[in-house]
């Protein structure tokens, strides 16, 4: 197996709060991860070392075959697609949808002077169509609906073909029916075999997409447990993660969790 990313003995200290721990983590080529853990529990910092916005206090980091603190991460970044919350912010809400997929050629949010190709606008029109947002190409972004949103925002970190995809917390935000809708849309991304290598960060093990093969629990800053999906996500795994008797189930290929009345403490 190729790393596509690995961390190493990787802690990461800001002023006095330990953000990660002795955090020591292999995302194989062709894996898909979910991160999983409550607040807190070092989760946004991890995707900051994935996506090469930060580098470790300690220890080492190594993407797409580079190491952090020795590669410009000016050039790495644009091999790996990120959708998140802090990169949403930026883009203008009178943006057309086309234009916010298709000017993550050029790494920019909002469009400026930059040119585009046929090439780039074939690319932008089928990754719309892969995520079923093509009939808003011509909507502003700040039209759409919070599900609407989450969908453009990941065609958009899809339109460099990247090396591996992060996704930090897609379903924040959504009501039933926008988080079915995307759960859905990214089940068939996780199945298929051409896609990217995928780390998706999220709360909640309900919106866990079909296609995930790895999670990685994690919990005041250190790895509780990591590696295949039905190893990791136990009852015992994740009521010691949230500090909650929790019970832990799959049907129909959906994770739930809720919370083991029978063992919750009493006063």
């Amino acid at each position: 197996m190729v790393a596509v990313a690995e961390l190493a003995g990787v802690s990461v200290r800001r002023g006095q709060a330990l953000l990660l721990d002795n955090v020591d983590f292999v995302v194989d080529e062709g894996q898909r991860w979910v991160v999983i853990g409550p607040n807190g529990a070092g989760k946004t910092t991890l995707l900051q070392l994935l996506s090469a916005q930060m580098h470790p206090t300690t220890g080492v980091v190594e993407l797409l075959g580079e190491y952090l603190g020795a590669v410009d991460v000016f050039e790495l970044r644009p091999r790996i697609g990120v959708s998140s919350s802090a990169i949403a912010v930026r883009i203008p809400g009178h943006e057309l949808v086309r234009d916010v997929v298709v000017s993550a050629s050029y790494g920019v949010v909002g469009r400026w002077n930059e040119r585009y190709d046929e090439q780039d606008y074939g690319r932008a029109d089928a990754l719309m169509r892969e995520f079923h947002v093509s009939e808003l190409a011509d909507r502003t972004f700040g039209t759409l609906s919070e599900g609407e949103r989450k969908r453009v925002e990941i065609a958009r970190a899809l339109m460099t073909d990247p090396e591996l995809l992060l996704l930090d917390e897609p379903g924040a935000g959504l009501d039933l029916a926008g988080r079915e809708i995307l759960v859905a849309t990214l089940s068939e991304l996780c199945l298929d075999p051409d896609a990217p290598t995928t780390v998706l960060v999220t709360h909640h093990v309900e919106e866990i997409p079909a296609g995930v093969s790895h999670a990685l629990l994690l919990s005041h800053g250190k790895v509780v447990a990591a590696g295949p999906i039905d190893q990791v996500l136990t009852s015992d795994n994740m009521t010691s993660a949230f500090g909650l008797p929790l019970k832990v189930g799959i049907a129909d290929g959906r994770w739930s969790a809720r919370m083991d009345i029978e063992h919750v403490p009493t006063a």
